[in-house]
Parts: structure tokens; C-alpha cells; sequence
């Protein structure tokens, strides 16, 4: 008998233990089983259910096959999570990533191959979205009260405002093949908007590499899928309604062989003088978003991209995230708030992936 089982995930490598700002849920037609492990009566397969703790969220993986050793696979899978938190985390104060935040040297340092590719398309999508993107937006984040530091009593001051936002900005990253360096000591590069993508795409890499291909990867709310499930049919992954007290469906997607991504600010987000501010900063004023749009879901060959793009539509807002992924031929859907309730909106190439 099929049901079908929700797993909505927790958004959260850049604040330490808050909710998910958007979450997938997602629908596997298949047979609870705890265990991770059952067979299939139509192909004769196995779907196997790894599930674990990464970059202070879950991760939960489905792999469709035969006599898979699944003790070896996710003793695997947790050794390359454990490298790309020991390269990216910001919370491990030894990572490679916060030694090159505390440094105050300008001198170009040499990289691991896994932060090369992950600030590499950091850059390009911040340049592809014209600063939309920014990974040296966290010191806008602290600020506001979203990252470790607690949230603030108050409304920053304009002159802390300015003075903070001093400290931001992409172009004061360089990387030249595998050497970093920044232009000022004190910038703060923070890669929370991408790495749990790129966590996902590295999973997918070893699974592949195993001879595996058909499978769910999901990490804190992102997704890559590719083949199909135990019982012969496409993956389907739904979309959450954006509201903070409910989890419900919005739509239902089959994303076919691609990743995944939603970033919204209906989730995290505080309340002061009346005001509602988000957790999702807008680089170029140093502020929290403040629009009509409240979900973006991208569908890429990539989830390290499709995370990245995701939240640079939302900080871009309805109108302008839409022309941005029409003109860049993007698979993308977005929900907007109105007086009258939602409208969701989406580009003609995310059509195709509609159930």
C-alpha cells in the first residue's frame, strides 16, 4: 500500500539550531518502513533509507538498488559531510573557512579544492544577480540578529548600519585558481546560501561513483534526485504553503534528474515596533528584505546553484526575480503575498516539471 510521507527540513548551517527558512516536503509513494530497508514486489529492488546529522541539521537519503551495503555507503557519505564542514563551517572555529575569516592578513592563501568550487560559483552567481548573492553579507546578518550573536532589542542605528555594511561586499574576495584573499582584515565570508547545496551535490558524486543511480538526496531542505524509485515511478517532491503556522502543500513537482531548491522568510523573522523584519538581508541596503514575495523554488542540475539562485530571487523581489530567471533561462517558481491571498507565478521552463 502507498502513502505518502512528508519530511519538511530545517534550514540551518548560517544560525546555529533555528528553523529552516523554507521547507520541501517531500513525497515518496512508497512503504513506511523504519528500518531504511524493504523490497520492492514490482522490480525486485530495494529502497534503502540512510538518515543523519550534518551541518546542524538532518540529512535523509533514499537509494534504489540491489544489495546495497548501506552501512558502507553512509559510513561513506558521512566521512565527505565531515570534510566539507571541517572546510566550510563557520561554527568550527578550526574550519578552513573560519581561519581565513579570523585571519587579518590581505596575503592570498591556498584553498581546498571543495571551497574553491563552492566560492567560485558563489562569485559567479553574485555577479550573475547583480549582488543580489553575496557571501559577505554576514556581518549584515549578525547584525540584525540572525546569526550566533542573540537577536536584538532593537533596530540597528543608521550609523552602525553604514558602518557594518562597510565590511560587506564581494568585491573585496578575490580568487585566482586556488588562492583566496580579501582587500580588507575584516571581511566576513559566510557560505550558509550555497554549501548545503553543495553538500547535496557531493553526496550525489559519491553515490554515483558507487554505481548507483537512482536515488533522493535531501540535506536541510535541499534536494537532488535522479532515476527512479523502488516501484518504477518518477520522484515527486511537493512544495510547502508559505505560512509559519501551518506545513501544507502548495504543489507537487516532478523534478525528473535535477535539484531542488526553495529559500523563503515566512519562517525566521522577529518582530519589533510593529514591524516584521526578515531573516534574508538585502546586500545592497544592509536591510532586511521587504517585499511582496515569500517563496522561491529553483529546479537545476545543480542544488549547490539552484540554493544559490533561490535566494538571490528572493532578495531580488516578485518582479524582478521573475524577469531575472526568464532571462536566464531558469526553471523557476515563485509565490507572492496579495491582499486576497497567494499567487504563484512561474517561468515557462519550470512548466514542464508541473505534476
Amino acid at each position: 500500500m502507498k502513502f505518502i510521507k512528508d519530511i519538511v527540513m530545517q534550514y540551518n548551517f548560517m544560525i546555529k539550531k533555528q528553523l529552516l527558512a523554507v521547507k520541501l516536503l517531500l513525497v515518496a509513494c512508497s512503504i513506511l518502513v523504519l528500518s531504511g530497508c524493504f523490497p520492492s514486489n514490482d522490480l525486485g529492488r530495494a529502497e534503502y533509507l540512510l538518515q543523519g546529522h550534518t551541518m546542524g541539521t538532518t540529512y535523509n537519503i533514499k537509494l534504489v538498488g540491489e544489495n546495497l551495503d548501506a552501512e558502507k555507503l553512509q559510513q561513506g557519505i558521512d566521512e565527505q559531510l565531515v570534510q566539507l564542514n571541517q572546510e566550510m563551517s563557520t561554527y568550527i572555529k578550526d574550519s578552513e573557512l573560519s581561519r581565513f575569516n579570523q585571519s587579518n592578513s590581505l596575503a592570498p592563501i591556498k584553498v581546498s579544492v571543495g571551497l574553491v568550487r563552492v566560492i567560485k560559483e558563489a562569485i559567479r552567481l553574485g555577479e550573475l544577480s547583480d549582488g543580489a548573492l553575496d557571501v559577505t553579507v554576514g556581518p549584515l546578518v549578525n547584525l540584525w540578529g540572525f546569526g550566533p550573536e542573540y537577536r536584538p532589542e532593537t533596530v540597528p542605528s543608521a550609523e552602525l548600519l553604514m558602518k557594518t555594511k562597510a565590511r560587506v561586499g564581494l568585491d573585496k574576495l578575490t580568487l585566482e585558481n586556488d588562492m583566496l584573499s580579501k582587500s580588507t582584515p575584516d571581511l566576513y565570508v559566510d557560505l550558509s546560501t550555497i554549501a548545503k547545496g553543495y553538500g547535496v551535490d557531493l553526496v550525489t558524486e559519491f553515490i554515483e561513483a558507487n554505481g548507483i543511480n537512482n536515488y533522493l538526496v535531501e540535506i536541510g531542505g535541499e534536494m537532488r534526485v535522479k532515476g527512479f524509485k523502488h516501484t518504477g515511478e518518477l520522484w515527486h517532491v511537493a512544495i510547502e504553503k508559505p505560512l509559519s503556522g501551518e506545513r501544507s502543500i502548495q504543489q507537487i513537482i516532478i523534478p525528473k534528474d535535477n535539484a531542488v531548491a526553495t529559500s523563503g522568510d515566512y519562517r525566521i523573522y522577529f518582530e519589533a515596533d510593529g514591524q516584521r523584519f526578515s531573516h534574508i538581508i538585502d546586500p545592497k541596503n544592509g536591510k532586511p528584505i521587504n517585499h511582496k514575495l515569500v517563496s522561491v523554488t529553483v529546479i537545476h542540475p545543480s542544488s549547490m546553484t539552484a540554493d544559490g539562485l533561490s535566494t538571490a530571487m528572493m532578495v531580488m523581489g516578485e518582479e524582478k526575480a521573475l524577469a531575472f530567471a526568464e532571462a536566464n533561462g531558469l526553471a523557476a517558481y515563485i509565490i507572492a503575498k496579495t491582499d486576497h491571498g497567494f499567487v504563484e507565478q512561474s517561468t515557462v521552463k519550470f512548466m514542464q516539471y508541473l505534476k
